[in-house]
């Protein structure tokens, strides 16, 4: 056996044992049956568990692109209830309770405590995390962090990719707005429920406003690094270093337009210079599965991922630092975050629907 081949089959070995998480999937958005193996797509339950990942955070999309403005008619095409086609709000809820009822039928546990993370992991499940990607999404009304969290979700970022009333986007040429009074409002309700903050697409100003708060977790749910290209969503070095001192996690992103280049071996790039300024026990997996983004070559969906832990092995990381980057430090960050938001729910009285072991 070559030392290519040897290398290849302690990376799938290590993916059969490992705890393996990513935190970053736009599944949701395209409406397909997580529960059976999709030949579209990068992930579904199948996919997942054959690629050894225990744990997906799914995040919930309501607006597209800002200077396309065609996510209507997209859900009209996949068929989405008409009440969701015309609100960012119902968008939200339906891509939700669609999760909700997917795990409720067996095939997953749909974690919203820290019990549950265990629960699945001992039960052999993929514990799915819920996650909102615009803070559009609440149309304005701040009682909606409630009704958030009641529903499970773990975390919201601010802004997705058009700025709005809460704040401003990193999209090119979108950014200067920083927070917003109303965005300060919504902020406040997160830390009152325990919701995070993923800083993925804040704009700069934003980004500094919400690093210096001190009311929510923070933490970026995926991005490239801007030392290795300063592409318009890249974090620099000190935000790195901020979200590592606040007990963030930083998810790399697989999508090439922001590595400065094609093969698995930018990927790679990336979360060594996160783990150089960051720390190892602050970076992550933070794909983009599912989000518009081409991955790198020979990685055609999640059951590839072993090929970037491959890379990782190649090039001498230890298992220790491998396995916390596959998956224990957004374990521990996000068993953190549902810890939160459980007792703020004690506290507040509001219980979650559904609510099962598996």
């Amino acid at each position: 056996m070559s030392s290519s081949d040897s290398t290849d089959q302690e990376a799938r070995d290590l993916h059969r044992t490992a705890y393996v998480a990513d935190a970053h999937a736009d599944a949701l958005l395209w409406n397909r049956d997580l529960r059976v193996r999709q030949r579209r797509g990068h992930v579904d339950f199948v996919r997942l568990a054959e690629a050894g990942v225990r744990l997906q955070i799914f995040t919930v999309v309501s607006r597209g692109f800002p200077f396309i403005g065609g996510f209507p008619a997209l859900a009209l095409a996949l068929g989405w209830p008409l009440e969701a086609i015309r609100s960012p709000w119902r968008r939200t809820l339906f891509q939700i309770e669609r999760l909700t009822r997917t795990c409720a039928s067996g095939a997953a546990v749909l974690a919203t405590t820290p019990g549950l993370l265990v629960a699945a992991e001992r039960a052999g499940k993929l514990a799915c995390v819920l996650g909102v990607e615009g803070g559009h999404a609440i149309e304005g009304q701040v009682a909606r962090v409630q009704e958030l969290a009641r529903r499970g979700v773990a975390f919201m970022g601010l802004t997705h990719l058009v700025p709005n009333e809460l704040g401003g986007s990193s999209f090119p040429l979108r950014g200067r707005l920083g927070l917003t009074e109303l965005g300060g409002q919504v902020l406040a309700a997160m830390g009152e429920e325990g919701l995070a903050v993923d800083v993925a697409h804040a704009s700069p100003r934003l980004l500094t406003a919400l690093l210096e708060q001190e009311q929510v977790r923070v933490f970026c749910s995926h991005t490239g690094v801007a030392s290795l290209g300063p592409r318009w969503r890249n974090l620099d070095d000190a935000a790195l270093r901020r979200i590592a001192d606040r007990g963030g996690v930083i998810g790399i992103i697989f999508g090439t337009p922001y590595l400065g280049g094609a093969r698995l071996e930018a990927v790679a790039d990336h979360l060594e210079h996160a783990v150089q300024i960051a720390g190892e026990e602050a970076v992550c997996l933070g794909s983009d599965f599912d989000g518009l983004v081409p991955l790198p070559a020979g990685m055609r969906d999640v059951t590839d991922l072993w090929k970037l832990t491959a890379v990782l092995l190649g090039r001498g990381h230890s298992r220790t630092r491998i396995e916390r980057i596959l998956g224990l430090n957004l374990r521990r960050f996000l068993g953190e975050v549902l810890g939160d938001l459980e007792r703020r729910r004690s506290q507040g009285g509001h219980d979650l629907p559904g609510r099962a072991e598996p």
